[in-house]
């Protein structure tokens, strides 16, 4: 005779979690319209505004975010994020051929988030410091831009002294130029790039 425990299809564990399925979608729709709210409106947005705008009661966004200051780190972050999965996905197979040339199109990139977003940047930096929230994001960052120098340094297009913390280094710049409007960030862009030519 077959036991009831043999005739269950599956452990608990393995049964599917709609709830948990709905809190991952309630907590990317809090950070997209956070996102939103601060480039249009700054630090003065409220939680409650947050929650109007994503359509999740005020309770559901304490749950995902107990602070505001949680909801901007999450959400800085995943911005981060979007930008290291730009290069992977549009940058690095260019780097195999023509590095400068992906680099290029990750600075531009860049520029073009910074300069879209700098309502939300003021509001980053504001809550967490200029460096942004620290994360493996930003080390997987330089682990592909260390990849990126060495191979414009084999090539013979990238000046030899170069390491990978000075690239990071330069999106500093960059962003720094965007948000506060101190010059044509894509002309700094065409100079740091003539400058990281080898000779």
């Amino acid at each position: 005779m077959t036991s009831s425990a043999s005739m269950s299809p599956s452990r608990p564990d393995d049964a599917p979690r709609p709830r948990r399925a709905d809190a991952e979608r309630n907590r990317a729709k809090v950070l997209a319209a956070a996102r939103a709210l601060f480039a249009e409106g700054g630090d003065s947005v409220s939680m409650d505004e947050v929650a109007h705008r994503a359509g999740v009661g005020i309770g559901t966004l304490y749950r995902h975010f107990p602070t505001k200051e949680a909801m901007i780190e999450a959400a800085a972050q995943q911005r981060f994020g979007e930008i290291v999965e730009y290069y992977r996905t549009s940058c690095r197979e260019t780097a195999q051929e023509a590095p400068l040339e992906a680099l290029h199109l990750l600075l531009t990139h860049i520029g073009e988030v910074e300069a879209r977003d700098r309502g939300f940047a003021s509001v980053v930096e504001g809550t967490l410091g200029s460096e942004g929230p620290p994360s493996e994001m930003r080390a997987d960052l330089e682990a592909e831009l260390v990849d990126l120098v060495g191979k414009g340094q084999a090539a013979g297009t990238m000046r030899p002294d170069l390491a990978g913390a000075d690239i990071l280094a330069i999106t500093c710049g960059l962003t720094a130029i965007v948000h506060r409007r101190t010059g044509d960030w894509r002309r700094y862009i065409d100079i740091v790039l003539d400058g990281l030519r080898s000779s």
